[in-house]
């Protein structure tokens, strides 16, 4: 997962400051999830990076529905970019169910009381919005390269 991340850094870094800040939101998500992904169990000391976690995924989580895909909607509109607004239209809904799913990860063990309560099922859950976002990630690459790619070739 952290290699496709540098990937699509490398490939689209620099093009708008908005891609930049979710690839690094994208990539600090990645790196704090991966050692508690790797335990195969939870302490109550884990509790701080668990949640630290979970403030990353809610960012990370805000930051794609409240300002990239926004951004996107509004370039292809400015390129008069049909195909490009129903790609988008057509990938939200699979976007959306990877937030809903990280909500209830984030209810799930965002304060130390829930947290602590609900350490035994860590493992299964972060094994599961692993999945999720890494789909994620790649509908987001996705829309992030067709319309990038696309706007980019109509400016010239």
């Amino acid at each position: 997962m952290l290699e496709g991340c540098k990937t699509a850094q490398e490939r689209w870094g620099g093009v708008h400051d908005i891609i930049d800040r979710l690839l690094a939101e994208r990539r600090a998500l990645v790196e704090a999830c991966q050692p508690l992904k790797n335990k195969k169990q939870v302490t109550p000391k884990d509790t701080p990076a668990i949640q630290s976690m979970c403030e990353l995924l809610m960012d990370y989580v805000s930051a794609g529905h409240f300002t990239l895909y926004e951004q996107l909607a509004l370039e292809a509109q400015d390129f008069g970019d049909d195909s490009a607004l129903q790609m988008l239209k057509s990938l939200l809904p699979e976007i959306e169910s990877s937030t809903q799913l990280a909500i209830e990860f984030n209810d799930k063990f965002d304060n130390t009381d829930h947290c602590d309560q609900q350490l035994a099922d860590f493992p299964i859950s972060i094994q599961a919005l692993s999945l999720v976002m890494a789909e994620r990630f790649q509908f987001e690459d996705k829309l992030i390269k067709e319309l990038h790619e696309a706007h980019s070739e109509n400016a010239h």
